[in-house]
């Protein structure tokens, strides 16, 4: 085998790896290609973003509302939602006398964290 040939081998086999790496870059670019056009959302139209507005403005509306009103949390609970001024009055007047105010904090507290009913003695059919 003499340089000549040598040559011309080495020259087939780099052609061969610059062809291998080309196609293998063009297959990447693909998919990044085709990921990315079919997980790009849809672009926001006009009558879109108006919409998406409004419903920010009520949810901001609603959240204010739950925050200056009154309002029952859960009834059967006796848990009710107060604005922030409100309850920190009605907390001064309730620690006006602590020992009171102590036994009045467990007694919701575990009237609004009932224990869950016990177990059935008696598994039932389907366990």
């Amino acid at each position: 085998m003499n340089h000549a040939e040598t040559d011309n081998n080495n020259c087939g086999r780099s052609f061969a790896i610059f062809v291998a790496v080309a196609g293998a870059l063009m297959i990447f670019a693909a998919l990044v290609w085709t990921t990315k056009k079919y997980t790009t959302p849809a672009p926001l139209g006009a009558a879109r973003a108006a919409e998406r507005s409004k419903a920010l403005a009520d949810l901001r509306a609603a959240n204010a509302e739950a925050l200056e009103n009154v309002g029952w949390v859960d009834q059967s609970k006796g848990v009710v939602r107060l604005p922030i001024a409100e309850a920190m009055r009605l907390t001064e007047q309730a620690w006006q006398n602590p020992a009171k105010a102590r036994a009045d904090l467990i007694a919701r507290e575990e009237k609004a964290s009932a224990p869950p009913p016990k177990v059935p003695e008696k598994p039932s059919q389907y366990e």
